[in-house]
Order: structure tokens, then sequence, then C-alpha cells
């Protein structure tokens, strides 16, 4: 009994943590791609 509750709780960080760089991934895209279009408008205003 004590296996399959150790084995659900690892489980379940490791899916967690899959999401929680998922999501971290997406914001440093997110932040890339702010800084890339000011970057643009920047040059276009040049």
């Amino acid at each position: 009994m004590k296996k399959v509750i150790i084995a659900s709780l690892t489980a379940m960080f490791v899916l967690t943590g899959c999401n929680t760089f998922k999501g971290l991934g997406e914001d440093v895209s997110s932040a890339g791609n702010a800084v890339s279009n000011t970057a643009t408008d920047v040059k276009q205003k040049i």
C-alpha cells in the first residue's frame, strides 16, 4: 500500500512539474516576442 501512495505522489509531482515548465516556456516565449516587436517598432521609427 505504501508503494502505491508513493508512486501516486511521485506521478502527481512529475505531472505538475511538466505543466509548470510548459507555462514557464510560454511566458519566456511571450517575453521574447514582446522584445522582438518593440525592437521592430523602434527600427521602423528610426
